[in-house]
């Protein structure tokens, strides 16, 4: 079993996400999966159906699912790749909801896709007030305030709420880093669409070598016990929320 590279801010998101993976579940939908990095992870755990509308990404994904010999498959578009019928204990979406103009549309479509008493689980990047040429780089419309998360999956009809910060204190130095990228690539250029920005956010920075794998993770290793050992701080959310039975 081979799994494949995260970028050092995807080792941080899923240092948590992994631990709020809830219990008793069984079926996993993501959403917006990219090239498959938490997906092949995922179908270790859980039957998994990832889908993802870049074709770029969405051909990196398959392979990656494939080494990885779990239990999932990837589909190449949006929420119409499903069947009418198929419904999950789970449905996640990571990086995704900031990309979306209509947010309050796409979560209660995601909601639709969930068996009573299943969850959600979102990650996205924290503070409207932090947004930044690397957002604009990407195709962010927005960022969440913990309290404006909160508030989203509460009115689209969620409870048991958790939300929480996570990535401190390597999270803001990758931030920053992103920023001056995002500073560089975008001085001079026709603007993209945010639909270009969006697809190509999935492939932006991402390691593809297994050197450089294993450079992020254990690069990132003090990382991720200074953040269990200090929670709640750092640019980015994890939002864990469930539908009542």
């Amino acid at each position: 079993m081979t799994l494949p590279p995260l970028s050092p801010n995807a080792w941080l998101r899923w240092d948590l996400v992994s631990r709020l993976l809830p219990p008793n579940i069984h079926a996993v939908l993501e959403v917006g999966c990219g090239q498959g990095g938490f997906g092949a992870r995922i179908s270790q755990r859980y039957r998994y159906v990832g889908l993802e509308p870049d074709p770029v990404s969405y051909a990196v994904a398959i392979e990656r699912l494939a080494v990885a010999a779990g239990n999932g498959e990837v589909r190449n578009g949006d929420l119409s790749a499903l069947l009418p019928e198929e419904t999950f204990d789970l449905v996640c979406a990571f990086e995704v909801i900031e990309h979306i103009e209509h947010d309050e549309k796409a979560l209660a479509e995601w909601v639709a896709r969930l068996r009573p008493g299943g969850w959600i689980l979102l990650s996205t990047p924290a503070f409207q007030h932090r947004f930044g040429p690397a957002d604009a780089m990407a195709g962010h419309f927005r960022r969440y305030d913990p309290p404006m998360m909160a508030r989203l999956l509460r009115e689209t009809g969620l409870n048991n709420i958790h939300v929480e910060q996570f990535g401190g204190p390597l999270g803001f130095v990758l931030e920053t880093a992103r920023n001056q990228i995002g500073k560089r690539r975008t001085s001079g250029k026709s603007a993209a669409s945010m639909a270009e920005k969006t697809s190509g956010s999935g492939r932006l920075l991402q390691p593809s070598s297994r050197l450089q794998g294993a450079a992020t993770k254990y690069g990132t290793l003090p990382f991720r016990l200074i953040q269990r050992r200090w929670p709640g701080h750092g640019p980015g959310l994890v939002a864990r929320a469930q539908l009542p039975a």
